[in-house]
């Protein structure tokens, strides 16, 4: 994880949800770092622990370490709220 306070998301790049999800978090001015776990096979590992084995994508962890898979952005603004 980034030694900062910096949202991750896993991603490939043909995910049309991850498209959606970065556009929506661009637009709203959030920052994240986004790892693309078809060229990091490590970070498919992560998905995985996190999803029951499955590489479901946008998987976004967050400073505190907890994990969201496929959230709308109202999920994730509510969780980045109450990081702060």
């Amino acid at each position: 994880m980034a030694a900062d306070s910096t949202v991750i998301m896993y991603s490939t790049a043909w995910c049309g949800y991850c498209h959606r999800l970065k556009s929506q978090m661009d637009r709203e001015g959030i920052t994240y770092e986004v790892i693309d776990i078809e060229q990091q096979p490590e970070a498919a590992a992560i998905v995985e622990r996190v999803n029951n084995g499955n590489q479901t994508v946008p998987t976004l962890v967050y400073p505190d370490g907890t994990a969201q898979t496929n959230p709308a952005l109202k999920d994730v603004k509510a969780k980045l709220a109450s990081l702060n």
